[in-house]
């Protein structure tokens, strides 16, 4: 008997589990990744779980300081996409049974170092031993004002489509940690995969967006399909000029050698930028906010009225590569 087909990671997410959160409002129907619960008279938590699991996530001959600023750097850049400032996290972590004490204290250090550099700070957890791969979970809480958290779903037809820092890097980066893109020199394929194995969460620029960004995601699945995610809780369509997507030299080059790798760079994911839905009136304010926190910003789309992501070049529009990570 054949199997039957299974559905999709959103598809399952609503039929399954969106029912479940249907009395708590700040779950926004689990159409985005953070959640958002009452603190206090001026905040806010901002909520994200995130679980990475070794061989899927990351390398499996990952130094385990990577390993720990990948676990809890996800995870910040939810929070960053939410506008939050970080706060604390649990971490759940499910060694394998040839776990070895060296590898946790690493792992601790990493940790150590990324909470002092982002300002959170462990609160609980928990400890197993699995006989399958490595398994780490972090759910991380953010602070926002009370009622300025930012999700997916406020986009308006004619805001425009902004993104932070350079696209592509991450999904090349896995390539070339894989032994791929050998045009590209040494010092090239170091930088992508070092943005690959450690991300860098905008977590200066995110917490300065609520009142600004109507609508933000980051850029984990992949460019079109975060956009996407923006487009289809906000019920809209948005194009993006893939002339205008932000690259950084070394991506630059490996588009040069190999211009198939557009589908890798538009729909690989694991940027972790943040893409963001922003008024045209509000463009000097998000500009002002990206020169305070140090970070590029560019505008590559609008939205409108309809559904889907259309990419142009130059005004043509071209087909739609693989429109970013599937996770089942």
């Amino acid at each position: 008997m054949a199997r039957a087909a299974r559905v999709g990671e959103f598809e399952l997410i609503a039929r399954y589990f969106a029912p479940l959160a249907r009395d708590f409002e700040g779950a926004g129907g689990l159409q985005s990744d953070n959640a958002f619960l009452p603190a206090d008279a001026r905040h806010d938590l901002v909520v994200k779980t995130d679980t990475i699991v070794a061989g899927v996530h990351f390398l499996t001959d990952d130094r385990p300081g990577r390993v720990a600023a990948k676990a809890l750097r996800v995870c910040l850049s939810d929070l960053a996409a939410g506008g939050a400032t970080p706060f604390v996290y649990q971490l759940s972590l499910a060694l394998p049974s040839s776990w070895e004490d060296a590898w946790v204290a690493d792992f601790a250090k990493g940790l150590a170092a990324d909470q002092r550099r982002f300002g959170i700070v462990l609160c609980g957890g928990d400890t197993v031993v699995t006989p399958g791969p490595l398994t780490i979970t972090i759910t991380a809480f953010g602070r926002v004002a009370r009622g300025k958290g930012v999700t997916r779903a406020g986009a308006r037809a004619g805001d425009e489509l902004w993104v932070s820092g350079t696209i592509g890097d991450g999904a090349l980066g896995l390539l070339a940690a894989r032994g791929g893109l050998p045009a590209l020199t040494a010092r090239q394929r170091a930088h992508l995969e070092d943005r690959y194995r450690r991300p860098q969460p905008r977590s200066s620029l995110g917490p300065l967006l609520p009142g600004i960004a109507s609508a933000m995601a980051d850029v984990s699945d992949g460019l079109l399909a975060d956009a996407g995610h923006i487009a289809d809780a906000s019920r809209l369509s948005v194009s993006v000029e893939r002339g205008d997507v932000p690259l950084s030299p070394a991506a630059r080059a490996a588009l040069a050698a190999n211009p198939r790798l557009w589908a890798n760079v538009l729909g690989g994911g694991d940027d972790y930028e943040l893409v963001m839905a922003v008024p045209a009136r509000r463009g000097p304010a998000l500009q002002a906010a990206a020169r305070t926190a140090g970070l590029r910003i560019t505008r590559i789309g609008r939205f409108a009225r309809g559904s889907g992501v259309t990419v142009t070049a130059g005004g043509k529009v071209l087909e739609a590569p693989r429109k970013g990570y599937v996770h089942f």
